[in-house]
Parts: C-alpha cells; structure tokens; sequence
C-alpha cells in the first residue's frame, strides 16, 4: 500500500497513467498555441516599424556617398512599393518619414534591432538583397557602400556567405541589360 504522502498511487494505476499524459501532451499543447499565436500575426513586413526601419536602411545605403543619383531613387520607389505594396503617395511618404529617421540616427542598429525583433531568417536576408538592389541601381558598388551592407548585415544575423551570394547574384542581374543574352562572342 502507498505511503499517505504519495500521490502517485492514490487513485491507483489510472490516476498515474492520466498524470504521465498530462506531462507528455503538456509540450504538445505549448507547440500548437504557439503555432495558433504565429498564425494570428500580421505578415513581418506590414509592421510600420518594420517598414520604416527597411526604407531608412535604404536611404542609409542609397546615399551614403553624398547626394541619392536619380537611379537609386527611382530603384527606391520600386524596391519599397513592391515590398510593402504601396501607392506612388503612400512610398513617397514612407522614403520621407524614413529619411527622417536616418538623419536622426547615429547608427544603424536603431533600424536592424526591430528588424531582428520581427523578422525570420528569410525576411532578415530580404532586407539585405533590397540593400544591393539599391547599390546596383548605379551598376557598380563602391567601398563605403560595401561597408554599409556588411555592417548591417551582420547586425541582421546574415551570414557573411549569404550577404556574399547576394551581391554576386544582384551585380550579374544588372551587369546585363533586361531583355538582353549575352552572345557568347
């Protein structure tokens, strides 16, 4: 017979086996409400401080030599009406909201830390490939911009082989003209 202090065997064989499903389903039920929970989260990028904070990476890289050419601006536009599926109105006001935001920051991590807050793997490297559209949109990237890119990769937990892939893989896309092979000649 069980000592008075063993709850173990109070209600006999039964009682044990509902306790050891209790403690095996408990990290079942932690697994699917944490999936019900993610599911019930808006999309990574519609968080305004997800956009705000990609937009003034963009501006940060765009012109960080001087003045933004009519080229990155143009592929500013595009890049973030495409991320975010914005207007024409709705894009110009996040670039000058943005904008904003990067005169005002000292660094870059005011803008990658709540970009690794809300952001996968996947959407942190997203942000890193709009970085090298951008640089592209002149067709040639320069130290300072290189720089840019690496820092705030490695700040977005990038791996130097993707942020590496990434580049190669943005530069051969613009070194040759849409809609045009190269011959082989």
């Amino acid at each position: 017979m069980a000592a008075a202090g063993d709850a173990t065997f109070i209600g006999g064989p039964q009682d044990c086996r509902a306790q050891r499903a209790a403690t095996m389903l408990g990290p079942l039920k932690t697994l699917i409400s944490s999936l019900v929970e993610e599911a019930r989260r808006p999309g990574q990028f519609e968080d305004q401080n997800c956009r705000l904070a990609t937009a003034a990476l963009l501006i940060r890289v765009a012109s960080v030599d001087g003045d933004m050419s009519a080229a990155r601006r143009g592929k500013l536009h595009a890049v973030l009406r495409s991320a975010f599926e914005l207007d024409e109105a709705a894009a110009a006001r996040l670039i000058d909201e943005a904008a904003a935001a990067d005169r005002s920051a000292i660094d870059l991590y005011r803008f990658t830390r709540p970009l690794n807050d809300a952001l996968d793997e996947e959407g942190r490297r997203r942000i890193v490939k709009m970085m090298w559209e951008i640089i592209f949109a002149d067709r040639s990237a320069n130290e300072f911009e290189n720089n840019i890119v690496w820092r705030a990769a490695d700040l977005l937990a990038v791996p130097a082989r993707q942020r590496i892939e990434l580049r190669r893989r943005i530069a051969a896309d613009r070194a040759v003209p849409a809609g045009c092979l190269p011959t082989g000649r």
